[in-house]
């Protein structure tokens, strides 16, 4: 059987718990094989982001470009795009490549410490260019209300409700996540064309979830990659981001927000503890 081969446009994040490096984990976890392209670097760790340099257009272009010049792209999951400029790059060398490859955009906007990670210039430009190449966005509450320029939900009926609106403006599928409710559990609810579909979770209770919406749509790139429908690939993700989450605490990166556990099925019992 061959290993399907997943691309990750986005930023990255040194401390390995977000950005590409979660996704590279997350690709790896799910049994594919994760490449990416860098839209933006930044200066972070467990406690926050201190700088960030967005990388030249015209770089970007290039990075993606020599991909699928060499390689097959069976799924694109986009990340941080930084700015309008780069969001217009990305936007037309994927419309220019990679026609009927699934798209899974995960319209990052504000790291887990508060610090931005997109341009307000660029809100728009996340509206009108990504959502219509989309296969699935993965919002979570407050990105799911910023994108639509209203406030953010408290209910799982809002909720619903905004998923349907964003998916008026063109993706597939829409997946907004419900970890920011004030809840005992953590649902999330997808819009298709023909109805919505909620995803109910247990609530961990951990400080540790650096990275968990690079991770979910991540996952869900690679399950998509292998075939799996939307409503499948969402499924095994968020039961895949729920054990990583479980058992975040095993884990000690930093004094601040840690990362999700992404390799714990396979470390299992093979790690001796400290």
């Amino acid at each position: 059987m061959t290993i399907r081969n997943v691309l990750s446009i986005a930023g990255s994040d040194p401390s390995g718990g977000a950005g590409i490096q979660a996704d590279l984990k997350a690709f790896s976890a799910r049994g594919t094989y994760g490449m990416a392209a860098l839209t933006a670097l930044t200066a972070q760790n467990t406690q926050g982001v201190t700088a960030i340099h967005a990388l030249p257009p015209d770089f970007v272009r290039a990075e993606i470009e020599t991909i699928f010049a060499d390689i097959s792209v069976d799924a694109v999951k986009i990340g941080m795009i930084a700015n309008a400029e780069i969001a217009e790059t990305v936007a037309a060398t994927l419309k220019a490549h990679a026609t009927g490859i699934p798209v899974v955009l995960d319209p990052v906007m504000v790291a887990k410490g508060g610090a931005p990670l997109l341009a307000s210039d660029a809100n728009q430009a996340i509206m009108k260019l990504f959502l219509p190449l989309a296969t699935v966005i993965t919002p979570n509450l407050p990105e799911a209300a910023a994108l639509l320029g209203e406030q953010e939900a408290k209910t799982r009926e809002v909720m619903a409700e905004q998923a349907k609106r964003l998916l008026e403006h063109g993706p597939r599928a829409v997946l907004i996540k419900g970890g920011h409710l004030e809840s005992d559990d953590s649902p999330d609810v997808l819009a298709e064309a023909d109805g919505v579909t909620w995803f109910e979770g247990p609530r961990t209770r951990t400080r540790n979830t650096h990275g968990t919406g690079c991770t979910l749509s991540s996952a869900i790139a690679a399950e998509i990659a292998k075939g799996q429908s939307v409503i499948e690939a969402v499924r095994v993700a968020k039961a895949y981001l729920a054990e990583a989450i479980s058992a975040a605490d095993e884990l000690s990166v930093g004094s601040g927000h840690g990362p999700v556990h992404h390799f714990i099925a396979l470390w299992k019992d093979r790690v001796t503890r400290r």
